[in-house]
């Protein structure tokens, strides 16, 4: 179990279906309510990390690339006109 130095204690409301299914994801795996709701939280900010991460390393992609993005772009997309 993880030890925090720093808490925080919330409120948050739930639809009965949500609750009821929160705990039952909770008892197959013998933790509380509370370390499932810390365990969602990781899990979200770890995946919103990772999505910026890629955002972060296409930005510029084209950057040293002889031909203008956007006139490539019209480019491919003129193909279709002919259709």
């Amino acid at each position: 179990m993880t030890s925090y130095d720093d808490v925080m204690r919330t409120i948050v409301e739930l639809p009965e279906d949500q609750l009821r299914a929160l705990d039952a994801w909770s008892r197959a795996r013998g933790i509380s309510r509370a370390e499932a709701v810390r365990r969602a939280v990781a899990h979200l900010l770890q995946d919103a990390t990772q999505v910026r991460a890629a955002a972060d390393a296409a930005f510029g992609l084209w950057r040293d690339r002889e031909v203008d993005g956007l006139a490539e772009q019209e480019r491919l997309r003129a193909e279709w006109d002919d259709r």
